[in-house]
């Protein structure tokens, strides 16, 4: 029997660890800057990263045969949870998607990041992989239903990531084309029918989306200060701490939503470039550990997670940059924030069970 490494018996992939500790590296010399040198700002960021990363350790000791069978029970909560929201739930910014549990708020609808793709890859690996088209269509039913939750509140963002994660172990678990296409064709089809149903503030970031200078001072401030600042890092950016868009205030949530804005002005393309390799290592690692999983359920389970951090980078990236409508969604790690970076710590953790414990499995074997 081979013998196991601490690391293996602590259940930690050390690859993955790698790569999201230099994240979170890269997030608190970035927050430093875009949060005016507050170093209280960063402190408190550090000690938020430290217990997620505890809670990392935490969930990696979890055995994947477990988490399949809390997973329905996992998901059934959170919907109970965001229809509690909505009937109760904390309004902030316009926007009602917290329960006030007295020491602090809890957004229920970042379970859902977690609760979507583990019910589906249940429910998936509970029977015929591929899936007939009954099955797929009651996926589905699974997807749609906390979405339209999400969405409600409103929360354009967390629901487009939530249904990503779904979608994509719908995808992997090898559905055909051809209902893919028909799926495509509906949704295009129905775009009258969900613009009428959007929120006026979202009718207005798409349309600043397609001609932002229509209103600069408006809509489209965000859009046209984040672009501004991009371009003007170059190849080599300002250097550190002297970015001129983020400490003269010209980009606002430069510490959150555009956070990204503000590494692109000081360290230009070149760091850019280094930051997406960063993201690109840590993602193709994750897939690494989906192919290399023993069970169908750790398969689906571990795809759809990384694919969550995967639309998380591309939309972030995809907004600030003007290529994509402004919808609310941090830079994994990097913006600052508790409840997304507990959220993807969670998810590391995950894909580190199912890691390790194939090995464990296959080392006695």
């Amino acid at each position: 029997m081979e013998k196991r490494t601490v690391a293996q018996k602590l259940h930690i992939d050390m690859p993955l660890l790698f790569g999201i500790v230099v994240l979170c590296c890269i997030g608190l010399v970035v927050l430093y800057s875009a949060g005016g040198q507050n170093l209280h700002l960063v402190i408190r960021q550090a000690v938020i990263m430290t217990v997620a990363l505890l809670l990392l350790f935490l969930t990696a000791q979890i055995n994947p045969y477990q988490l399949q069978r809390w997973s329905i029970w996992f998901y059934l909560l959170g919907i109970i949870l965001l229809i509690i929201v909505l009937l109760a739930g904390y309004t902030g910014k316009g926007a009602q998607r917290w329960l006030n549990l007295g020491l602090f708020r809890f957004q229920p609808s970042e379970l859902m990041k977690l609760g979507v793709p583990m019910v589906m890859a249940w429910f998936i690996a509970g029977s015929q992989v591929p899936p007939n088209i009954g099955r797929v269509l009651l996926g589905c039913v699974f997807i749609i239903v906390p979405v339209l939750l999400i969405a409600k509140q409103p929360d354009l963002g967390t629901a487009v990531l939530v249904g990503a994660a779904g979608f994509a172990v719908l995808f992997i678990s090898g559905i055909s084309w051809r209902f893919i296409i028909s799926v495509m064709v509906l949704i295009a089809s129905a775009m009258p029918v969900i613009w009428y149903f959007m929120h006026d503030y979202q009718k207005r970031r798409v349309l600043t989306f397609l001609n932002p200078e229509q209103d600069p001072l408006g809509a489209g401030y965000h859009t046209i200060q984040a672009k501004i600042a991009i371009g003007s890092g170059g190849l080599f950016g300002k250097g550190w701490l002297n970015g001129t868009q983020s400490h003269l205030e010209f980009l606002p949530e430069r510490s959150t939503d555009f956070i990204f804005a503000v590494f692109s002005e000081e360290f230009g393309l070149m760091g850019v470039v280094l930051l997406i390799a960063i993201y690109g290592y840590v993602i193709g690692r994750g897939l690494w550990i989906a192919m290399n999983a023993q069970e169908t359920f750790g398969k689906l389970l571990a795809s759809g997670l990384i694919m969550t951090l995967f639309v998380y980078v591309f939309v972030n990236i995809g907004m600030v940059s003007g290529q994509l409508p402004v919808v609310g969604v941090p830079l994994p790690l990097i913006s600052l924030g508790g409840t997304s970076i507990v959220t993807l710590m969670l998810v590391f953790g995950i894909l580190m069970s199912i890691s390790t414990h194939r090995r464990m499995l296959s080392s006695q074997v």
